[in-house]
């Protein structure tokens, strides 16, 4: 029976120009689509066209996604992807624990990716039953960015 997805040498499956590995830990950087969390959609061109981000960025925004994002709830991600934050609503624990958990489960979250080296700095602003944070995420590039975020409690 032939094969119904045939390898050839001309064919092509992706531009390794495009894609940096690291060989320690398999990491692999790709471009991605820029997203405005701010809007809650993508960021288009002047031509209409949906703006790319470089590596770094596309880093990022994985990660800001991942926090964001319920683990379990959508069947179309991995059970390794997004954050168990919507836990800590309406559990009644004090402020220490709460930030204790918050930085146990989204250091949890991003260590998933190969890219993420470690997640630390978190700091951390009480406004009532909300909880907003920062934390300083690196890449096993050695490349830093700082994302926050809000847990309402």
């Amino acid at each position: 029976m032939a094969n119904l997805f045939p390898e050839t040498e001309d064919m092509i499956w992706e531009d390794e120009g495009e894609l940096d590995t690291n060989e320690d830990r398999g990491a692999v950087f790709g471009r991605s689509w820029r997203f405005d969390y701010e809007a809650g959609e993508f960021v288009m061109t002047p031509t209409r066209k949906l703006a790319v981000s470089d590596e770094k960025e596309a880093w990022g925004t994985w990660c800001e996604k991942t926090i964001r994002t319920p683990r379990y709830r959508h069947l179309i991600y991995s059970r390794d992807y997004g954050s168990e934050l919507e836990d800590l609503i309406g559990k009644g624990h004090g402020r220490p624990l709460l930030e204790s958990e918050i930085r146990r489960m989204v250091t949890e979250a991003l260590m998933a990716d190969a890219r993420t080296e470690s997640v630390d700095q978190f700091q951390f602003e009480w406004e009532g039953e909300a909880c907003r944070f920062s934390c300083r995420i690196t890449s096993v590039r050695d490349e830093t960015e700082l994302i926050e975020s809000v847990v309402m409690t």
